[in-house]
């Protein structure tokens, strides 16, 4: 019997929160269960959606791994001289594999050099897997579509976590949402281990307001 893996992350972009990596295996022939479940990338799923599919999916899973990569070790890899966020994603995917030892894996490739993120990934794996390494993998393969759905909903769940943690609502956490450019403009100093200040959306508004500081004098 072949063991496939999938291996998916959610939450890449945001400027605030966790990135959550997932890595699923199944039974080959259990792919048709996956399909029938009516898996798809989680993009294309209601937060509702994906939530009923969530333990059916679980379910189904021979094995599953997931980690949360706080804030502070993406600013980390992203601010090193060796390393970055596709290696980040690279290290952390070899680890799940590690772990789970399936026969072969399908990965949503972050880089757009599929070949040498292929290779790298494969020289950081103990044993011997079939790698596919691949753009939109969540739209094409069904156990990753299904892996999308089990980050994505651990990562809204880190989310909640969070906004009850500290009683307050940054909505999204992406940039795009007014809510969290709001949060980010009049908080960006309170809730330090909520950001990632790597990112540029964060340096900005860090950058504006010791400007401002700075003025005043």
């Amino acid at each position: 019997m072949t063991f496939i893996c999938g291996i998916e992350e959610a939450g890449r972009g945001p400027v605030i929160g966790p990135m959550v990596m997932a890595g699923l295996v199944i039974e080959e022939p259990d792919e048709k269960k996956l399909v029938e479940l009516g898996v798809k990338d989680s993009k294309q799923l209601t937060a509702r959606q994906r939530e009923a599919r969530y333990d059916k999916i679980l379910a189904i899973a021979k094995k599953y791994q997931i980690v949360i990569l706080q804030p502070k070790e993406i600013d980390e890899a992203v601010l090193s001289d060796s390393m970055n966020l596709n290696l980040l994603e690279a290290k952390t995917t070899a680890n799940i594999l590690n772990e789970l030892k399936p026969d072969k894996a399908i990965i949503d490739c972050p880089s757009t050099n599929i070949p040498k993120y292929t290779e790298y990934l494969r020289n950081l794996l103990k044993n011997k897997i079939d790698l596919l390494c691949a753009h939109h993998a969540d739209e094409n393969f069904p156990v990753v579509s299904a892996t999308s759905i089990i980050a994505k909903v651990v990562r809204d769940q880190e989310i909640m976590n969070l906004k009850k943690k500290y009683n307050i609502d940054f909505g999204s956490g992406y940039t795009s949402d007014e809510k969290t450019q709001s949060f980010i403009e009049k908080h960006w100093n309170h809730y330090p281990e909520l950001f990632r200040h790597s990112w540029a959306t964060f340096k900005k508004q860090q950058e504006k307001s010791i400007q401002s500081n700075l003025s005043k004098f």
